[in-house]
């Protein structure tokens, strides 16, 4: 399997940078595994995919050859 680039909005970036090392530790290391681990694609939000980790979300969407970081949050804010 070819690697995908990764990219984030800048939002998503200052979002990573305020949470707990431990927390961001965990959730980068799912992300730079995908396509790899427990995601899928969301219903009713065309070309988006959620990556679960833990209570944490990420939702991201593919871009040619990059996966293009679009959203991270609480399992219970991500989708509102």
């Amino acid at each position: 399997m070819k690697k995908m680039k990764i990219e984030f909005d800048s939002h998503v970036k200052k979002y990573i940078l305020r949470l707990q090392s431990k927390e961001q530790k965990r959730i980068l290391n799912a992300v730079y595994k995908l396509p790899a681990g427990d995601t899928k694609p969301l219903q009713g939000r065309a070309d988006d995919f959620r990556l679960r980790v833990g209570d944490w979300r990420v939702i991201f969407v593919y871009r040619d050859d990059v996966i293009f970081i679009k959203e991270i949050g609480n399992r219970g804010d991500i989708y509102k």
